[in-house]
């Protein structure tokens, strides 16, 4: 089972296992991290936890006590009530839910706690395996933004996937 709690700074060794790997940020505008750049990033996110009006929110994933992957939200807009989502997951855990049950979490508490009222993510159009995350989540596609990331690799498409509150409460109720 898959639970989500704040991180910590002991959590970056855990971290760096995977944000170490290319094929864990192939995907991503970061990464591969030295050890500097993993701490660097879990040093931030537990600091975020202390900003006011807090708008972002890291949680480590863990099966037991260990750290498998890493979940955040974000609160993009207070006044209309946006957020969004990112996860990643240790390599050696994909195709296994880990991912779909920390964004399942990650909704219940951007609409539960924080009474947002959307929240959207983006994947790279090559991620398959990120897009199915999102659908399963219940989330709709919305389009593709063209070129609005630069990678190692170039630039990249981000496609945009969102859920409205109502959509998320309609089916956690079904």
């Amino acid at each position: 089972m898959v639970t989500l709690s704040r991180v910590e700074p002991a959590d970056w060794q855990a971290v760096h296992t995977w944000a170490a790997l290319p094929e864990a940020c192939r995907f991503q505008p970061w990464g591969p991290n030295t050890e500097a750049e993993t701490r660097a990033y879990v040093a931030a996110a537990v600091q975020a936890w202390s900003e006011v009006p807090q708008r972002r929110f890291t949680y480590a994933a863990r099966i037991d006590d260990d750290v498998v992957g890493v979940g955040e939200l974000h609160v993009r807009n207070r006044n209309h009530r946006q957020g969004e989502i990112s996860y990643i997951v240790h390599p050696r855990l994909w195709g296994r839910g880990v991912a779909t049950a920390i964004g399942r979490e990650l909704l219940a508490r951007g609409f539960g706690e924080l009474g947002l009222h959307r929240i959207h993510a983006t994947c790279d159009p090559r991620n398959a395996g990120s897009a199915r995350v999102l659908g399963k989540l219940g989330m709709t596609w919305e389009g593709r933004h063209r070129h609005d990331m630069l990678l190692r690799d170039g630039w990249r498409d981000s496609e945009v996937f969102s859920i409205l509150d109502d959509e998320w409460r309609n089916a956690i109720s079904r």
